[in-house]
């Protein structure tokens, strides 16, 4: 088993979900965040003063699948979230040792 971990702009997250939806994840967990990378966020003006943003908005996707779903979702992922300017994101690719399913109990590949 794998974990995706994808950290995308927060405009790209539908587009994301059908692509991944359409190579057959059947689950992904979304949560808001904020960072920067080489882009280093940007200056504002706000009220004639002007002020540094460093945290921009992102939205972090993450997936736990068989190894075989691997390469397509993060094929899935890159095409639909590219928008080709710097801020695009990352995707991280991570082994996972175990899943269990809280409600029944069913481990390693059954749980996901």
């Amino acid at each position: 088993m794998k974990k995706i971990e994808a950290i995308i702009k927060p405009f790209k997250l539908d587009e994301v979900k059908e692509a991944l939806q359409e190579v057959g994840v059947q689950g992904i967990t979304v949560t808001e965040a904020k960072g920067f990378g080489r882009q280093k966020g940007h200056t504002e003006l706000y009220r004639g003063a002007e002020y540094v943003v460093d945290f921009l908005p992102k939205v972090k996707i993450e997936i736990v699948i068989g190894e075989n779903l691997v390469e397509a979702s993060v094929e899935a992922i890159q095409k639909a979230a590219r928008t080709g300017r710097i801020g695009d994101g990352k995707i991280f690719v991570l082994n996972v040792e175990e899943a269990i399913r809280i409600r029944t109990g069913e481990t390693g590949a059954d749980a996901i």
